[in-house]
């Protein structure tokens, strides 16, 4: 009924578009609508694509795939549940433990290292007994002179004659050349009129065009190939990214106040942290843990990468610590696995979140009354927090754009665009939460930064806009720890990403191999 309606109208082309219109609103299913929304996941990988192929460049593609595909875990026994059953339970499965794992590398590393030193020291004995032997040749030579001037004399002698023979007959040719020479450059002179730059200029005026040369401007391929490759201002693509910018201003390079960066070569691992792992390259998976005979579960899956920013905060019977944003409460569990902490607080500033909390430390600790003098569970704004001098360890795993969540939950997203503003402010955040622990940590005490995301701008990034707030704020001094050299034996397990850049701090990137991370760590210990 509607299309004959149309069809009376004189304009041909206007009835199929207006038919086609009504045809499409008509017939379009619910689902085919649905397949239309734009999701909080693919706002995410259309923000990653864009950004960290900038960042990342050719490696982009293998992380990105990693990202996407399902991270791997680790095991940590609990000991307070029966640890001795889980830990025979799961290596009867093929798990390593990743103690024994670093500990075998960092052997390996080390003899190495020892037999580049051997061959180093082989080179130079090589190079000084030829130094040597040079010197006995040149000592022989010397003998024999002395012992038979005569004949060294008489090959004298004869030398200069035959060389003066010769080189008599060479002279001549030479100064007859030269002579040759000059009379022709006489006659150029002649014939020029004694202006060679004259004739030159002649030559140009008589000279033709290769017109075949020349770019037809009215040629689109041949003109608009020279635009390639005018030196680019900004990238192409970014212009829908505008607002993104707003991150940027958090990320000012400039050095004009003082960074003292110093190297680590150990990494201690706590005795009792017995953690568990599939070996680089094994994607096989855990079963779900167990309760055991204390009716608490025998151990707890995490992403692997967290275990090394606990790790690096180097932990000691009698620390004192603070876990500033510690929700779900995995590295909080990491650390009570030590036993080294005589205080832990674990803090996080939502309920929620809190709440999650308790909730794995019920899972995983028997009769919490025990606890109560030990462990505490607050609620508060980590840049809220006062109690300066009371810690000697603080970790500060922040909030952040949590990369891999991002890419595979719409839930929660912070992509999702009612959640722009707060996601623009993350640099802003993490920068006060982790200079608020820097001032609260005792001298001599220790902050961890950590983040799971592969963001230069809220890694090295808030970093740097920390230190230089602590720096023109008060007069505490920070070191900043570069643990190349001690992370090298865990690459047996992570891929750890040195060569972009990183000036402050360490990240592990996803990669299908060993595919745990991303996880951004930085360790700062305050000597003031």
């Amino acid at each position: 009924m509607y299309a004959s309606a149309y069809v009376t109208n004189t304009n041909c082309s206007r009835v199929f578009y207006r038919v086609s219109m009504f045809i499409q609103k008509r017939w379009k299913s619910k689902k085919d609508r649905k397949s239309m929304k734009k999701y909080s996941v693919d706002r995410a990988l259309e923000h990653f694509d864009d950004f960290y192929k900038t960042v990342y460049g050719n490696r982009w593609p293998s992380i990105r795939l990693a990202l996407l595909s399902p991270h791997k875990y680790c095991a940590v026994i609990n000991n307070y549940g029966d640890s001795d059953v889980a830990m025979s339970d799961l290596q009867n499965i093929g798990a390593l433990n990743v103690r024994t794992l670093i500990e075998l590398e960092k052997e390996n590393i080390q003899n190495r290292k020892k037999e580049e030193r051997r061959n180093r020291d082989l080179e130079k004995i090589f190079r000084l007994d030829k130094k040597l032997e040079d010197v006995m040749i040149s000592k022989e030579r010397e003998e024999l002179k002395s012992l038979y001037p005569q004949t060294e004399e008489t090959e004298c002698s004869t030398l200069p004659s035959e060389i003066s023979a010769t080189s008599g007959s060479t002279y001549s040719n030479i100064s007859h050349e030269a002579q040759s020479s000059t009379n022709t450059n006489r006659n150029v002179e002649d014939i020029s009129g004694g202006d060679f730059g004259k004739s030159l200029e002649v030559s140009l005026k008589e000279a033709e065009l290769d017109i075949e040369r020349v770019i037809d401007p009215a040629s689109g391929v041949s003109a608009s190939a020279l635009y390639e490759y005018v030196p680019a201002t900004r990238l192409k693509g970014m212009e829908d990214w505008i607002a993104e910018s707003h991150h940027y201003r958090y990320y000012r390079k400039d050095v004009d106040f003082p960074v003292r960066v110093e190297n680590e070569y150990n990494l201690l691992f706590p005795e009792h942290l017995q953690v568990l792992s599939f070996e680089r390259g094994n994607i096989s998976s855990f079963p779900p843990p167990k309760r055991g005979s204390t009716g608490v579960l025998n151990y707890y899956l995490l992403n692997g990468a967290s275990l090394l920013p606990v790790l690096a905060l180097d932990l000691n019977p009698g620390d004192h610590v603070l876990d500033m944003c510690a929700a779900p409460g995995g590295k909080s569990l990491l650390m009570l696995q030590t036993l080294f902490p005589a205080i832990l607080v674990c803090n996080d500033n939502q309920e929620s979140r809190t709440n999650r909390i308790n909730a794995v430390l019920k899972q995983y600790l028997y009769d919490l009354d025990k606890w109560k003098n030990q462990l505490f569970v607050t609620h508060k704004d980590g840049r809220d927090i006062n109690e300066v001098g009371i810690y000697n360890k603080i970790l500060v795993d922040v909030p952040c754009t949590v990369d891999r969540h991002s890419l595979h939950e719409n839930e929660n997203n912070i992509f999702k665009p009612t959640r722009t503003k707060e996601r623009l402010m993350i640099p802003e955040m993490q920068a006060a939460l982790l200079s608020n622990a820097l001032k609260l940590v005792q001298p001599g005490g220790t902050v961890v930064y950590s983040t799971c995301s592969l963001s230069p701008i809220q890694n090295d990034g808030v970093v740097h806009m920390a230190l230089r707030k602590v720096w023109e704020e008060t007069d505490v001094e920070i070191v900043v720890k570069d643990l190349t050299a001690a992370l090298e034996p865990t690459q047996c397990l992570f891929k750890l990403g040195h060569d972009f850049g990183l000036k402050y701090g360490h990240l592990v990137l996803p990669f299908l191999p060993c595919n745990f991370g991303p996880m951004y760590f930085c360790k700062l210990v305050r000597t003031k």
